[in-house]
């Protein structure tokens, strides 16, 4: 995933915006959004999408266990529905060690 910066004071991102940091179609997002429970973005009364922090954690969590796992739909909506405060865990521990390996790269490289 060639994910962009997020940028930490907007309190909202718009869907275009969340697909950009994803690299992914928007009406991925929608589908995503219509199909785990967990994805609940705000809406306008014009029906414009707005994500949270919250949100756009969650939408990492869909995107690594669809996209860099390969589970299936429905296999991420079991994953997360049984347990998902270790898919979590261990999302962000893989998440801590990918960070790790970059830096030590980037350091490695330097030398």
């Amino acid at each position: 995933m060639k994910k962009q910066k997020i940028n930490k004071e907007k309190l909202f991102l718009t869907i275009g915006e969340v697909a950009k940091i994803f690299n992914v179609n928007t009406s991925l997002i929608r589908y995503w959004e219509r199909n785990f429970s967990i994805l609940t973005p705000k809406k306008n009364k014009n029906g414009n999408r707005f994500f949270t922090p919250k949100d756009i954690d969650n939408i990492h969590l869909i995107y690594h266990l669809v996209k860099e796992k390969g589970m299936t739909l429905k296999g991420a909506k079991k994953k997360i529905a049984e347990n998902k405060y270790d898919t979590i865990n261990n999302f962000e521990i893989i998440r801590t060690l990918k960070n790790i390996k970059k830096q030590l790269l980037k350091i490695d490289k330097e030398l």
